[in-house]
């Protein structure tokens, strides 16, 4: 029986909690707050299709409790991974393999990677500062994993499932492995949709594409993405930065298998849903800006590509983070 832990057991670490104690797996959580003691008392509760499922898992807010795992599966926002390097500690064996479940361009993105540019097997200092997480937790750990379901916490200790069900996973290096394989068949035995991607670095850029240039527009305006979608001047806005952000991704050897007005007609589609960092803004939650847009800042300076329309959203973005005590410290 494969163990897992599920470190931040939000709405998606919950999502698949559930899932995979279906599967069958020894499934444990990293929680805190009011969350974590529902939880300790009734049970993770996930809602998906009306009906009210009850899973009696082991959670705590310390790790140590919980021991060393086959997979720790990251599901907190990607800047809250550097400040949990040394709690991790107890939860990884020799084999351990470590998932993340974020958004934006993951820690591990270059380690073999094979670009051919000075990048490779190097960390992101925009989600990665020091290279903390590159070398203390393992690239050599990492499987990849792009998230595509909706999901909100309703009330301590009950997710309630809105979209989706498709994790797709994959090896930094590209190569099948059992790792991969067996986590892919605990998830579909869950229920959910687990493809094994040889490119799985093509996901992560179609699915940022998105997140770098709708994330910024909505949360600087409150508008939903039909409604930039239907606005001409926002609309032409997010193209130039899927622009931009197409060049930098082909200059690492991404490739985009859907066109920019495809992709903006697609989110443009999704009726009143406002990206994950106008619901932040919001909900006063700290932003998640560094994995979205400045690790692609960060690509562009670093390979000298211009990406002046990224640029001046950012710098608006991150100022709206700071005016509202959001982002930075």
């Amino acid at each position: 029986m494969a163990k897992i832990c599920i470190y931040g057991a939000g709405a998606i670490g919950g999502y698949l909690a559930a899932c995979l104690d279906r599967a069958g797996a020894e499934v444990s959580l990293v929680a805190r707050g009011p969350h974590l003691a529902a939880i300790q008392k009734n049970g993770l509760r996930l809602n998906k299709d009306g009906e009210v499922s009850v899973h009696p898992l082991k959670a705590s807010d310390d790790p140590r409790e919980l021991g060393e795992q086959d997979y720790v599966i990251l599901a907190l926002k990607a800047h809250g991974i550097p400040k949990i390097i040394d709690q991790m500690a107890p939860l990884l064996g020799p084999d351990t393999a470590v998932v993340s479940a974020v958004n934006g361009l993951p820690w591990w993105y270059f380690h073999q990677a094979n670009t051919g540019t000075m990048l490779d097997n190097q960390p992101l200092q925009a989600v990665d500062p020091a290279g903390r997480i590159y070398s203390e937790i393992g690239a050599h750990r990492a499987i990849g994993c792009v998230v595509y379901p909706a999901c909100e916490i309703a009330e301590p200790g009950l997710v309630q499932h809105i979209d989706g069900e498709r994790f797709s996973l994959g090896e930094p290096s590209g190569e099948p492995s059992d790792r991969v394989k067996t986590l892919s068949q605990l998830m579909i035995a869950g229920g959910l949709k687990a493809p094994q991607k040889k490119r799985i670095r093509d996901e992560i850029w179609v699915k940022l594409w998105g997140n770098c240039s709708f994330n910024p527009v909505s949360a600087l305006t409150g508008a939903s993405l039909d409604k930039i979608g239907s606005d001409a001047a926002c609309r032409h806005l997010v193209a130039e930065i899927m622009a931009e952000c197409q060049q930098i991704g082909e200059a690492i050897g991404v490739r985009f298998n859907v066109s920019i007005e495809d992709r903006i007609e697609g989110a443009a589609r999704i009726v009143g849903h406002k990206p994950s960092t106008r619901q932040d803004i919001e909900a006063g939650r700290p932003l998640e800006i560094d994995p979205l847009v400045t690790a692609v800042l960060e690509l562009a300076e670093r390979l000298e590509i211009p990406a002046p329309t990224l640029s001046h959203v950012t710098g608006l973005l991150k100022l709206q983070g700071r005016t509202l005590g959001l982002y930075g410290d």
